[in-house]
């Protein structure tokens, strides 16, 4: 089996905030080919492509109308399969977002089912005359306080655990499934590796009123692998799950269900333990993953940001605002109760040395490694935009007007590009850090080049070592004679730290402690990475 997603860096994109190369003011595919020598230059081989199917964006996209085209605004169809032809001539696999529990009210198959109540395409929802009892968690609280809601047109309720815009799917009706197939096969025929499955943790949640209940609501994850195999033995599913850790083991399956699944409950802690100087908390998350038995082929996806709020709903209720208080002090900061509408940058206060403590730490994790676009040259948010679109500002490429990201009039721009300050775009762009040696850019092409020399992904043992210090966490990987070991001080506070015994010789690779002796060094947020001679 071909285990090529375990060790490339997946970097996350829009379409449409990436590059616009026609003038329109909204990105595109023919902008997006334009750019994949500078994503090969970061050392990127792998991207995540959210959503670019037709929609009336009330949910940036994941509000689906149509399965099986492209965007209009975004480009042609064969702008985008010559998009997935650069990209592999680039070595860059294509991952694409697979959007199946719910689609758009406007979506055909809902608009049918509400016009007639004999239509085939009823049944691919979820319908009741009345609301029923016992109320499903709102994802979105705040801005949807209801899970049910009243179509006229169909004379009864349906239900939509996102927007009321999303009537969720009945993804365990068979002709249902047969859809998800035939989504599956058409975008694998179209040459991508793969998808990245949209809220898996809400997908497999089964709850028929006055139906009988599906005896396997799991069983939907097992027909996705399969549906992958059939067109391409070599595809991935990489599973969206917020879910608790005694649950996770389920998203794998026995190898037959998920390929890669978000680390939500590392991305959480890993904050925590940078606003408290603690890594205790940490660690304990850590080595509880780290217990979970998941097949040798499966791997976690470790980030810091994507593109929705850093959600927080897996602290307990103390570390949780322990983290708000640092990194989101101001209310406007803050969304659904649970989660943090900000880019990483601002978050830690354009500090650079937590900045690569943060992506050093992230990248020595054991799985594979995502970064968001933008976050490579330290871009900041626009808290005046409603809720997480904060997070999604154009992307900043040059000191050219709007960025460099579209020759359109700026107010044509499809959202608008960060401006003045310390994270304007006359300040924070590509352009400019390609050609500053020290840049945070050029800090991170170095950091994945060397986390892929090291070969890291394929070293079998893991284990966490001990530390004297209640701020430093260290790791050894092991494969035969190799060892490589990495530090993170999440502290302000300079620190020595004892290097384990019997290794023989150790030497940094990568990072700025500094080895005395028997002794590692490390300052204020230091880092090192090392490895056996």
């Amino acid at each position: 089996m071909d285990l090529w997603y375990k060790s490339v860096t997946i970097y996350s994109l829009d379409v449409e905030t990436f590059f616009d190369s026609d003038g329109d003011g909204i990105g595109d595919f023919r902008g997006l080919t334009q750019k994949l020598p500078y994503l090969k230059q970061l050392g990127i081989d792998c991207l995540w492509l959210l959503p670019f199917y037709p929609s009336p964006n009330r949910d940036n996209g994941y509000d689906v109308s149509d399965f099986t085209s492209v965007d209009s605004r975004l480009g042609t169809f064969h702008d985008f399969q010559e998009f997935v032809k650069e990209a592999k001539q680039n070595g860059i696999y294509v991952l694409i977002d697979l959007v199946v529990n719910h689609t758009s009210e406007q979506h055909p198959w809902f608009q049918e089912a509400c016009r007639d109540r004999q239509s085939p395409y009823r049944e691919y929802y979820i319908w009741s005359d009345h609301i029923p009892e016992g109320k499903h968690e709102t994802i979105f609280p705040g801005e949807e306080d209801q899970t049910w809601s009243w179509n006229e047109q169909a004379g009864q309720y349906y239900l939509h655990r996102f927007y009321k815009e999303q009537p969720d799917l009945n993804v365990h009706n068979a002709k249902v499934k047969e859809e998800i197939r035939r989504i599956m096969k058409f975008w694998l025929e179209q040459g991508i590796a793969g998808f990245r499955v949209d809220a898996v943790h809400i997908l497999i949640q089964v709850d028929l009123p006055h139906q009988a209940q599906p005896t396997d609501n799991e069983a939907i994850m097992n027909d996705m692998r399969r549906w992958v195999e059939e067109s391409n033995p070599s595809a991935v599913l990489l599973a969206e799950a917020n879910d608790d850790i005694e649950k996770l083991s389920r998203y794998f399956g026995k190898g037959d269900r998920m390929h890669l699944l978000f680390d939500f409950i590392s991305n959480q802690y890993v904050f925590h333990a940078l606003a408290t100087h603690t890594v205790i908390p940490f660690k304990k998350a850590i080595q509880q993953l780290a217990a979970i038995p998941i097949p040798s082929s499966c791997n976690y996806v470790n980030f810091l940001r994507k593109h929705d709020e850093l959600n927080l709903g897996k602290l307990k209720p103390q570390e949780r605002e322990e983290v708000f208080n640092v990194f989101a002090p101001e209310e406007r900061m803050r969304i659904y109760g649970r989660g943090i509408r900000r880019r990483l940058a601002p978050m830690l206060n354009n500090d650079r040395q937590k900045i690569e403590i943060m992506y050093s730490l992230m990248f020595s994790l054991p799985g594979t490694s995502l970064i968001r676009y933008g976050d490579e040259i330290g871009m900041g948010e626009n808290l005046h935009l409603k809720g997480r679109e904060s997070v999604r500002t154009v992307m900043q490429w040059s000191s050219e007007e709007n960025g460099g990201f579209s020759t359109a009039k700026t107010h044509a721009l499809v959202t608008p590009v960060i401006s003045g300050g310390d994270f304007g775009f006359e300040n924070v762009n590509v352009a400019r850090q390609l050609e500053e040696n020290n840049s945070m850019l050029n800090w991170m092409r170095q950091m994945i080049q060397c986390r892929k020399e090291l070969n890291v992904t394929s070293m079998s043992k893991f284990v966490m070592l001990d530390s004297e210090h209640d701020a430093v966490i260290a790791f050894m990987y092991e494969e035969y004679n190799t060892r490589f070991l990495t530090f993170h001080n999440v502290s302000e506070t300079p620190v020595t730290c004892e290097l384990p015994d019997g290794l023989g010789g150790l030497t940094s690779c990568f990072g700025n402690g500094v080895i005395n002796g028997s002794k590692l060094l490390l300052g204020r947020y230091g880092y090192a990475w090392l490895k056996t001679v």
